[in-house]
Order: structure tokens, then sequence, then C-alpha cells
């Protein structure tokens, strides 16, 4: 197992991605408590009658699709050189000003409503409840598609949104826009539900995230493997590998200034999110064994499991590397990983070694469990 350097260009590239994040972390504020009333689900999207209708069946015994909106994966692909797969899931649409956005379900605070939406369960979410930089998701009983408040075109967006229900008193209403839901007056009864839920954003008016045309690194020139789908109401995705035993997807960034580069969205506000505690930890290898990694390197690993109480989509970024006269080895868990820091094999960088001790926030959610299969 030869260490690999890092080449001053990917050292360059990976430094680059956290440039100016210092800027964005805020103050902590106190953690509110959990919500204690469960949301009404959302309706899901109409989908034509030959789109598939649940997750597909796992590949082998100890594969788990964890998000009922995927409808096809494959943990790694021949037909593209980089070292990943793909996941499909369901897209549903939302209306913003009076324009339609397209979004992906995976999370949610409320084990409930996680349960009745095949959503991941997430408590650390309900750090957010009654924050002002949360999003807002308007959830109607008559059927319409949601109306949301903000999109990636907006300077505080954040894929993290609190579930109101509204209740249509009066069918003239103008409800177009979040801004007209909150003025309706009498025309609307209005339902908050405490529940927020991780809607990543695929397409917006203006906006949408770019495909990978060459398929060949991990960011490319995109998160997705091909443009959102509005015929079969679907996006395909990058499907990443990290310990333990998860499959993951990147859709925005804390690192606003990067966020183009990585071909991912923009949220200054999930800053926010580590200084109050909600979000779980992940360690990218910056040199060492070459793998299917960020930087070319071994897979990066996080601190809990998805679906673990102490797990969330939002992760805060680390990167580690080994020191010199250390022969690299492939680590597999959070503990052997600070048990190599402590030991002062790895150096440890918050964020990257650029932007260190300030960091950065990626959102990162794990539709799929399955055992890693990097060897050394």
């Amino acid at each position: 197992m030869a260490m690999q350097s890092m080449s001053r260009r990917k050292f360059l590239r990976f430094t680059a991605l956290s440039s100016g994040a210092v800027a964005l972390v805020a103050c902590a504020a106190p953690m509110p408590s959990a919500p204690a009333p469960a949301a009404t689900a959302v309706p899901p999207t109409a989908m034509p009658e030959t789109a598939p209708t649940e997750a597909p069946a796992p590949m082998a015994d100890d594969v788990q699709v964890i998000v009922s909106d995927v409808v096809d994966y494959a943990l790694t692909s021949d037909e593209w050189p980089g070292d990943f797969g793909y996941v499909t899931f369901t897209l549903h649409e939302a209306t913003y000003n009076g324009e339609s956005a397209y979004f992906i379900r995976t999370d949610a605070s409320d084990p409930a409503f996680a349960e009745e939406n095949g959503l991941v369960f997430v408590p650390l979410l309900n750090v957010a409840g009654g924050k002002e930089w949360r999003n807002m998701l308007y959830n109607f009983d008559d059927g319409r598609a949601p109306v949301i408040a903000r999109t990636p075109a907006d300077e505080d967006f954040i894929s993290l949104f609190e579930i109101v229900n509204v209740t249509v008193n009066d069918d003239s209403a103008d409800l177009s826009s979040a801004e007209a839901v909150q003025n309706a007056g009498e025309a609307v009864t209005l339902e908050p539900t405490g529940v927020l839920v991780n809607y990543p954003l695929v397409k917006w008016p203006g906006g949408e995230l770019p495909v990978d045309t060459a398929l060949d690194s991990y960011l490319g020139t995109g998160a997705l493997i091909s443009a959102p789908d509005l015929d079969a109401m679907t996006v395909t995705f990058k499907l990443h590998e990290c310990y333990p035993g998860s499959r993951y997807i990147i859709t925005d960034t804390s690192a606003v200034p990067m966020a183009p580069m990585m071909g991912i969205a923009p949220s200054a506000p999930s800053q926010e999110l580590a200084e109050l505690g909600g979000t779980d930890e992940i360690w990218v290898f910056g040199n060492g064994i070459e793998g299917s990694g960020v930087m070319g390197f071994q897979a990066a690993i996080f601190d809990n499991s998805a679906g673990s109480p102490a797990w969330s989509p939002f992760w805060n970024h680390f990167t580690v590397t080994w020191n010199e006269g250390i022969e690299p080895r492939i680590i597999t868990s959070a503990a052997d990983l600070r048990a190599a820091i402590e030991a002062e094999e790895l150096q440890l960088f918050n964020g990257t070694p650029d932007t260190h001790p300030g960091g950065f926030v990626v959102n990162c959610p794990v539709p799929i469990l399955a055992p890693n299969t990097m060897e050394g």
C-alpha cells in the first residue's frame, strides 16, 4: 500500500473549495426543544403510470435502500471512468413566486413523518426549529404543489424546510408565493408543524444543478449524472462511497464562493447548523492510499451511520493527512481515525489546510447503506 502524495493541482483544487468559508461561521444559539406535533405528509407529485412507484429490490441482502423515493441505483458502473455509482430519485414539484421548482426528499426531523414518507429520521435537524434562517414549505390541503420560500437563487437559501400545513378557505386567493400565503389573511388557515425536512432543490427558476459531462472524477462538472427529467419526474445523482457502509450524494454547501466549482448549490445558512450541533463530522483524506474519495484517496469517514440518532446529512467537513514517515493504511471507522490522530499519525484540519481552523458544511444525504468495497 504505497503512499500517494497529493499533487499541487489537487491540493489547490481541494483547498479552494472552502475559501471564504470562515466568514460564513455565525454565533451559536441555544438549542430549541424538539417539536411535539407530527406533520401531515406532503402528497407526492403525480407520477406517470410508467414510472416506478416503489424502491427497487436491494442488489444483495446487505444493501439497504433507506429513502423510499429511490427508484433505481447501482453502487458502481462501467458506463463511465469515475469511481462512483448512481442513484435515481423521484422528483417533486413546488411553486416559487408563481414558477415551478423541483426537489428531492431525503430526511425529516419527526419520526412519524419520516416513517410515513419513507425518509431518514434525523432528530438533530430539530436544532433549526424557530430559526429565522430556516426555509419554509407551505403544504396545501387541496392537492396543489407546495409553495417554498427560497431557492438557491436567494442568498439565504437552505434546503432545510419547516413544513406549514395550509387549509385553503378561499379558492380565489393568490397563493403563488410564500409572501402571498403569509399575507392571505382569512383566505387560509396556517398550521406550523415544527417538522424540519431536508429537501434539496435540483431545478428552480433560472437555475439547476449542473450535470457532470465527463464522469471521470468525484466533483467533475456537476453532481448529476443527467439533467432532471420532467416527463418521468426523476433525477439521477452520482452515488459516492463513504465509511461506515454508506453511499451518499452531494447537493449544497455553506462554502458559497466555491459552490459553482463543486457543482452544487450555495447554502450560507447551513453553517449555522454546525454552530448549533446539528451536523455530523466527516473526515476527508488529503493524501495516502488512492481511492474513491473527493481528493482521489481513500473513501471518507463520517462519525455515525445514517439513521442513528447522532447522524446528520449536514456534514461538518474536516481533512486529515498522513504525517511524514507514517505508512498509510485504510481506516474504516471514526474510532480508529481518532486514535491515529491521537498517536500523531494523522494531522487534522478543520475544513481544509487552507481554511483551518475555520470549516464549512456540506449537505450529503445517504439514500443507501451498503458494505464498503475499497481494498488497500
